[in-house]
Formats: structure tokens, sequence, C-alpha cells
């Protein structure tokens, strides 16, 4: 919608001259100090799916084609840590970072500052909207070619009232007309340096909200409003942490697959893969994937290499032979996992000893031991979870609870690891199709079920992508066609154990 106010003698001319911007810059409001959140740091440097919030909006901005420059408004005391974000992320288009003012409209003003007297598009956001998409960057861009004032909004699903100083309603404005206020904000630049030089001389002069000092001040000007999302969200209290958190865990599950097999060959080839776990089912069709794109690929499981995955030993071993044939490890992928069913109770503690050594003391040695290598390739580390990880499940307890801690694993590492550019990732597949989970179950039906070459697929998507810290669900299309357990045996083991993820 347009807000249309005309009252004004001194409003816009009818016919302005064509807009002719020098460049587009994107401003970085980064000011909040988190005291909502109780933090002891700024919010925009909580990290979130394993990177500050601050870097997740920067990519957006830096990675979009229609802005040229950014420039970021940080916090008092925080100049420091926001450079050393710019610089490790390698964001070229950030230009400045400086620290902001005391209100948002001192803010604006030092951003105004900075940028210059030449006319240019100016895009102001809020460091703690990480979920803003290309989508409304590109929107606010665009309509600037027609109007010198944008405004993202939504249209509010709640009934708004209005209520007096004992909090009793006085009025309940019509739910179609109202909109609910996002960011960023977009400006013609000598639109809103014109704004608030006449906000300068009101003495009550007071706002949060740049298209506000116009709407006042520039009464006669149009603020045409764009479609915003409900993903783009602002992190203000603890709760819209673990919500911006799933949301980027959403975003994940639709990691995009590469054009073509080439695209992939491109991707892969001279990559060195290792797989631990890679005899049967998810570890098996992974392996059997990645080679087929030219990755250089070594498979390690129990039953053909004689390889523990808790055994330090082994696992150095197996690391140590990849990289001697080839020179590097891109990728450290870990699948092998065992599923006992039964009471906790009843079990034997042999049994719960090989439960625990296997799902969750042989991913930490793997990761401890793979640091090293990935180090020097920037590499990956993938675990796997399983559905289970977000609520423990009766006969089956040691299994939920060691992939739960395999999630905060992930994420635990994602940020230990972020200083040295290695990624971690864990793939939390739906029920699978794979033999562990035919020995545990037992038949079932096959429309109900994800095949491993599914996950494969999705594991691989992960790999090559520049996620980090997340949990990415692997779900099955309902298009897909049914899909039966691969004719694969694992050697006969007690229980139900084997190595791959169940999913």
């Amino acid at each position: 919608m347009t807000h249309q106010h005309t009252t004004a003698t001194d409003a816009a001319p009818a016919n302005p001259a064509p807009w002719r911007p020098s460049r587009t810059v994107a401003v970085i409001l980064a000011g909040g100090t988190g005291t909502r959140l109780g933090l002891g740091i700024p919010k925009q440097l909580l990290k979130i799916a394993g990177k500050p919030i601050i870097e997740h909006t920067l990519a957006v901005f830096e990675s979009a084609p229609e802005i040229d420059e950014i420039i970021v408004l940080m916090a008092a005391g925080h100049v420091t840590e926001a450079r050393r974000i710019v610089e490790k992320a390698g964001f070229r288009k950030v230009t400045t970072v400086i620290e902001g003012g005391d209100t948002r409209n001192a803010t604006t003003r030092i951003a105004l500052d900075a940028i210059g007297d030449e006319d240019c598009n100016v895009l102001f956001h809020d460091a703690v909207r990480p979920l803003v998409s290309h989508r409304i960057v590109r929107e606010c861009v665009n309509a600037l070619w027609t109007y010198s004032a944008v405004d993202v909004a939504i249209p509010s699903a709640d009934t708004i009232i209005q209520v007096d100083g004992d909090d009793c309603i006085t009025d309940i404005p019509v739910r179609s007309s109202l909109r609910r206020g996002q960011t960023p904000q977009a400006f013609r630049s000598g639109t809103i340096r014109e704004a608030y030089r006449r906000a300068e001389g009101d003495p009550n002069f007071a706002a949060t909200d740049d298209c506000g000092v116009v709407l006042r001040y520039l009464p006669g000007t149009p603020i045409k409003v764009i479609d915003g999302s409900d993903e783009n969200i602002k992190v203000t209290h603890p709760v819209d942490v673990h919500l911006a958190d799933k949301l980027f865990q959403l975003a994940a599950a639709r990691v995009p697959r590469l054009a073509d097999e080439r695209s992939y060959r491109e991707e892969l080839t001279g990559r060195t893969m290792v797989v631990f776990g890679g005899s049967y089912g998810i570890g098996h069709d992974l392996t059997e994937l990645a080679r087929r794109h030219g990755a250089q690929v070594f498979p390690f499981s129990r039953s053909t290499t004689g390889t523990h995955v808790e055994r330090p030993a082994d696992v150095e071993a197996a690391l140590r032979t990849a990289f001697e044939a080839t020179g590097r490890i891109d990728h450290v992928v870990v699948t092998a996992g065992i599923l006992e069913k039964g009471n906790l109770a009843e079990m034997d503690e042999e049994t719960i000893d090989r439960v625990l050594q296997v799902n969750f003391v042989g991913p930490v040695t793997a990761a401890r031991l793979a640091l090293p290598y990935l180090q020097q390739t920037k590499g990956q580390l993938l675990l796997y979870t399983s559905s289970s990880y977000t609520r423990g499940r009766a006969r089956y307890a040691l299994y939920s609870a060691t992939k739960a801690a395999l999630v905060n694993l992930t994420q635990a590492l994602a940020d230990e690891w972020a200083e040295f550019g290695v990624r971690v990732n864990c793939v939390n597949p739906e029920r699978t199709a794979t033999p562990m989970r035919t020995r545990a179950f037992g038949a079932e039906p096959e429309h109900t079920l994800l095949s491993a070459e599914a996950v494969a697929q999705a594991s691989l998507d992960v790999l090559i992508s520049e996620l980090t810290g997340q949990v990415i669900d692997v779900r099955r299309d309902p298009g897909e066609a049914p899909q039966v357990v691969p004719a694969q045996t694992a050697r006969p083991s007690s229980g139900a154990a084997a190595e791959m993820s169940a999913g």
C-alpha cells in the first residue's frame, strides 16, 4: 500500500527530475545492547546456526547484486569485534564499521554523514533481522526508482487493540488496514536527509523508525510499502533466539541441489572424503555417490576394515591412510551407529557401554582427531542424528539420548571451530530404509520410509555448501517412489547393532 499525505505546501514537486543514484548503500544498524535477552554481549554478536547474527545479516547484503556498499553502525565498545567478523568473513562490500549513536535517530545521522553528499539509495536494516531475503532487498531497491521512501511490512494476523492508561480498550482498528513494520527501510538519500534536517527544528523530535520521520516531516512524500515475510523476525527476546535458530534449520533443509552431473564433478573432483560407517546404508550410498561425482572416498567400518570409530588408534590410522594417499582430507563423515532396543533397567553394562561408545564417544573421537586435517582444507565434519533426538522414546532411550548429544556437539563444535574455518553440520533424516532399521523394527510399509540414497544425496549437498552449525532435516518427498531396503547384509552382531544411522 502507499501512504499519501499532501497537506504540506512544501511537498515534493509533482514531476521531479529522474532519479540517478550513484550507488546503493546498505546501512546495518547494530547498536543494540541485548539487555532484553539478558546477555553480557550485544545480541547481534550472539551466535545462531554457527555464526554471529550480524554475520548472517551481512552475508545477505554482501551477496545481493543490488547492493554496492555496506556500512555498519555498531554498539559502543564493540566496533573491534564487528570489524573482526567482517575481516574473517571476507565481506568486501563493507567499507565502514563505526560506532553508532545513543538513539536510532542519532545513529541514522551518523550513517548519513558517513555516506556523503552524493545522491544514492540508502537501505537501513536491523542487524538482528538475519533472515531478511534477497527478494525483499531487491524489491526495496527497485521501488526507489518510483518512490523516494519505501517500507517493508506484513499483515497483522492478530487483532490490534488500543488502550488507555488503565489498560482499558479505547479502540479496535480495522485489521485489514494494519501492517507490522519490518526492515529494511529504503530511501533516496536526499529525502531522508531533508526529513532529518526538518526534524532538527522540532524540540519534541523522537522516533524509532526512519519512515516515521519522513511521514511526519515530509508529509507530501508517498511511502511505498512492500511485502515483508514472516521469517524476517527481529531477535529481541529469548524466545526469538530459538525461533531464529529453527528458521535457519528449516532453510538449511532446503539446501539446493546443483544443476547437473557436471556441476557436482566440478565441486568434488580432487576432494578427499573419509566415511566412518561406510559399508552399509547411508554411509555406503554416500560413498558411492561421492565417488561417482569425482571425489576420492575412503570408507571405514568394523565389518570391512576392522575400524572401530570409538578407538582413537583406529580412527587416526584411517585418517592417516586417506591423507597419505591424497595429501588432503576435505570431509569427514560419521554415519556409524548402533541401535539396541530394550528397557534401560534391563540392559547389561556391556550393552550400555557399547551404545555409548559407538554412538557418542565415536563421533567425539573422530571429531577430535579430524580437526588438524580439516583445518588445512577448511573442510567439514558431518554427523548424523535421529528424529528421536527431540523426544526420548521408550525402549531405545540410550539411542535417543546419544543422538540428542550429537546435536549439541554439532552446535558447540561449529562455534569452537569457526576460527579455523572448519564447518560442522548434522543431518537428521526421518525414518530411513536401512538394514539396521529392518533388524530393529522388522518389515514396514515401503512408502513410509525415506531411502538411504535420498539421505546420501542430501548429505552430499550439505558437504559442498557453506552451512555450519546446522541440523538439517531430510524428509521424504510425498511423490517419491516406494523404496526398498538395499540388498546388503550386515555381519551378524548382538542385538540390532549396525554401522549406519537409523534415521
